[in-house]
Parts: structure tokens; sequence; C-alpha cells
């Protein structure tokens, strides 16, 4: 039986109260408010995080479970990008601390099953949610999709590196919300093939020391709609799958 995903926040206290929550899931998009080249806006980790959220959700409710969309958590660490205007960075340890409690307030009232819908990719955040699912005493879901298995089912960009509002995350936009992408701007862009995860690698602590003067990395001028919709498919699997083996792990989720 399907059953459709509901937007958490939208419900009242008393149908929270009478979920049956033997398979249900919450999950937790987390976005970030930084700078995405000089095309897309500041929001648009949370936006492609959404995206997934729904993408998983909606795969998961064709096999019966419950999932409780949460609303994004829009804040975190994102110190690579701090140097540009508009960047709002938040301490590690903040975000492993919210995360913790999100996950403690939801299993008060009996829902122990959180999932991470993420695809910002600071070092700083990525080992905020590492210390979450470590610290967590409910069980914590977070498929990081810069690891195996889940890396080589992204895009060829992605892959390679040089894909912070190239052409990965700009299709994407382009594909959920187009009215936030300046087209012009985007089109006349030289691609930047510097990869941030190998300047990540050699010691570079900032987009600007890493290559990426303007803030992007990769190629945005050749972004598609139709790469977006593929895109957000992918994570949306990704999604599913790690709440499922999981569940097969016999963790809450």
């Amino acid at each position: 039986m399907t059953m459709r995903p509901r937007r958490f926040a939208d419900m009242t206290w008393e149908e929270i109260r009478d979920l049956e929550v033997t398979k249900a899931v919450a999950i937790l998009p987390i976005g970030a408010v930084e700078a995405h080249g000089p095309h897309l806006p500041l929001s648009t980790d949370g936006h492609i995080a959404e995206a997934m959220a729904q993408a998983g959700a909606e795969r998961l409710a064709r096999r019966a479970y419950g999932c409780l969309l949460l609303p994004c958590l829009p804040y975190t660490a994102a110190p690579f990008a701090s140097e540009f205007p508009g960047t709002l960075s938040v301490r590690p340890e903040t975000v492993t601390t919210m995360v913790l409690d999100i996950a403690e307030s939801l299993s008060r009232h009996g829902i122990s099953g959180l999932a991470i819908a993420n695809v910002h990719l600071d070092p700083a955040h990525l080992g905020a949610l590492d210390a979450a699912v470590d610290a967590s005493r409910t069980g914590i879901v977070f498929p990081n999709i810069t690891r195996k298995p889940w890396a080589s089912r992204l895009t060829e960009e992605f892959q390679s590196g040089a894909c912070h509002a190239g052409q990965y995350e700009s299709s994407v936009i382009m594909a959920t919300c187009p009215e936030l992408v300046r087209n012009e701007i985007r089109r006349s862009l030289s691609p930047n093939l510097v990869s941030l995860s190998q300047a990540i690698r050699d010691g570079k602590r900032t987009f600007d020391e890493a290559g990426g003067p303007r803030a992007y990395f990769g190629d945005p001028a050749q972004a598609s709609t139709e790469e977006g919709r593929r895109v957000i498919d992918t994570l949306g699997e990704i999604l599913e799958e790690a709440v499922l083996s999981e569940r097969d792990a016999g963790t809450p989720a």
C-alpha cells in the first residue's frame, strides 16, 4: 500500500500523536546559506536537499513507509564560502547538537527513524553530520554522497570534484526552481574545471584558495533541466536505499 509523504510541520499535534509509527521515518533536509557562483541563490543546497527528500520519500512511500518531511535546516558550517558576502556559517558543533536534539525530540514522540537528505559538501559540515551519527542514541541514516557506493551513482562532473554551482547543481535548480537561476549570467560563465575535492585534499581552506574566485566549480553553462531531473531521481534512490539498508541491518530507521 502506497502511503503519501506528509509535511511534518503542517500536521497538528494530535495527528502526530495518532501516527502509526511502525514504519515511520522522518526525513530532514539540510542546506546551507552560502555563495553558489554569480548565477545561483545562496539557498541552492537547501533546494536540492528538499528535492532529494521529496524524491526519497515518494519511493519509500511505495514500500509502505510513513514518511514525514521535516522543514529544511538552513544554517550549517560553511567555512569554505565564508569570504563571500551572504554566506552564513555556524560552528560545526552547533550543527551536531541541533541534529542530535531533533533526533531525540522525534524519539520522544515515538519516531525513532531519522534520515538526512544532504548535498552540502563542506568538510566541516560533513564532519558535523558524521559526529551526530556517531553520537546518536536513536539511529540516524546519513548517506554521505561523497563516499562509496553513492558517489559513483552521480554525474561525471560530480565525480570529478569540480561540482560546486557547476553543471550538476545548476541543472537541479533549473529543474526545481528555475525562476531563481540567473540564466543570462549562467550561460556567460566559462568552465572552471578545478577539482574542489582535490583542492581540499591539498589543504586548501576556501573557495578562493581552491581556485574559485567567483564561488563556482564546473561548467554551469552546460546545465539542463533534463539533467536536473535525472540527478533528483538518483538522489531519491540513494536516500531510499540508505534507509532500507539501515532497516535491514536492524537499526531504528
